[in-house]
């Protein structure tokens, strides 16, 4: 599989089209960090990404995969497209840091992407309109 690019989730209009090209389906990715979880941990609290999450965040409005309108209110999500590794880290390799292959979710959205489970997804708010309601 290519690598996910944001150029090209952008070109996605809605936003199950967005999941579709993010979705793991369910399927274990290559090994991440293991025992070594603070290496992870430590890239998380670094400067250099508070810096670059506070640029995505801005770039994609807040917006889950960003789409106009499914603001993130809580539990925002800078998420990798691509399965972070320990060497991606370590190395410094463009997959840890580049904006290209970052994107806002929120926890449930992310979630469904590593499980591969649209059920997860948080259902479309649909606005009451008069007379759509009957007493019991």
């Amino acid at each position: 599989m290519s690598d996910r690019t944001y150029s090209e989730l952008i070109q996605l209009e809605t936003f199950e089209e967005r999941f579709d090209y993010l979705a793991l389906q369910g399927v274990v990715g290559h090994e991440t960090f293991g025992f070594d979880r603070w290496i992870n941990q430590q890239f998380y609290g670094s400067r250099q990404w508070r810096q670059l999450r506070r640029q995505i965040i801005v770039r994609d409005e807040a917006c889950d995969l960003g789409v106009p309108g499914r603001d993130i209110h809580e539990r925002l999500i800078v998420h990798h497209m691509n399965p972070l590794r320990q060497g991606d880290i370590v190395h410094g390799t463009n997959h840890a840091l580049d904006p290209e292959f970052l994107i806002c979710t929120t926890h449930d959205t992310h979630n469904a992407i590593h499980y591969g489970d649209a059920s997860l997804l948080a259902k479309t708010y649909e606005p009451r309109r008069p007379g759509d309601t009957k007493l019991w």
